[in-house]
């Protein structure tokens, strides 16, 4: 388990995530990160939960439409 302490930055709170927290996110400085609460508590998350709803979406329509999608890019 890792803890982290929010502290003051400037008017705002923040926290620091520790360097094997962020490693294992896979982000660097700059990158966003998500915040989602579900019912086991709060998740904290690179991947944007509503691109992959997007993409869900897409997918769906590009499998049924395919022979339409085919043609019109011919």
């Amino acid at each position: 388990m890792t803890t982290i302490t929010v502290r003051s930055v400037g008017n705002s709170l923040g926290v620091v995530l520790p360097k094997d927290l962020i490693a294992r996110l896979r982000v660097g400085k700059g990158d966003r990160l998500f915040v989602q609460e579900t019912a086991s508590g709060i998740q904290l998350t690179p991947y944007d939960p509503e691109f992959q709803q997007q993409m869900a979406a897409a997918t769906q329509v590009m499998r049924e439409d395919r022979d339409t999608l085919r043609a019109l890019s011919k």
